[in-house]
């Protein structure tokens, strides 16, 4: 079998949640193709009828892992963005600070990203609800901040849609650092700290120059 030992004693008949949890471990560490439904049972430590009991199929499997680990943090953040008299800087500090203990809280949400880079091939439908669901949502949650900030002055002007795949993608590559290379490292990185300097750095290429006083 694929997936570790089982670490703790269950209940006989597992709460979905319990699933979910012993399904995101071993998709994230042996890839969606490699895990049978059969080892997410042994893991969460029922039967795979049981599983079955709650989900059809491990295509649905998966995208119950993504809605109800990953998307309710998307949701969580979206809320940041309520208090529109906050200063978009600090806005973007919320984001970053918030998505960072995500990460610290639970790792195996920062492999999600590689899960699904890995499979977009071989399962387009899969990689297309991961888009959707996620990927565009996240999109546009960046988009709003930024926006946000042109408005009142506290960004510069520049091409939103570009903007956004940049300040994305450092991100996303930390979390797929943190599920490979990271691994060959003697020392482990600290995505909280990792992010920090994201922000620094983006928030100096984005800031809005600051006018000059007139000379004397």
């Amino acid at each position: 079998m694929l997936c570790c030992p089982q670490r703790w004693s269950r209940r006989k008949q597992a709460r979905p949640e319990e699933i979910l949890a012993a399904a995101l471990e071993c998709f994230v560490k042996h890839g969606y193709s490699a895990t049978r439904m059969e080892d997410i049972a042994k893991h969460a430590g029922v039967t795979k009828g049981t599983v079955y009991l709650y989900y059809a199929n491990k295509e649905e499997l998966l995208k119950a892992v993504v809605r109800e680990t990953l998307l309710p943090r998307v949701a969580e953040l979206e809320q940041v963005l309520n208090d529109t008299d906050c200063a978009a800087p600090e806005l973007l500090r919320r984001l970053l600070q918030q998505w960072g203990t995500l990460v610290r809280d639970n790792d195996l949400v920062a492999g999600l990203p590689k899960l699904m880079i890995g499979e977009v091939s071989n399962f387009p439908e899969l990689a297309r609800f991961y888009y959707e669901e996620v990927i565009c949502r996240g999109r546009r949650l960046v988009a709003n901040v930024l926006a946000h900030g042109i408005a009142r002055g506290e960004f510069r002007s520049l091409n939103i849609n570009q903007a956004v795949e940049v300040m994305i993608a450092p991100v996303i590559m930390g979390m797929i650092w943190q599920h490979s290379f990271a691994h060959f490292e003697a020392k482990p990185m600290d995505f909280p700290h990792y992010l920090d300097a994201v922000y620094d750095i983006l928030l100096r290429g984005l800031s809005a120059p600051v006018p000059s006083g007139n000379s004397q």
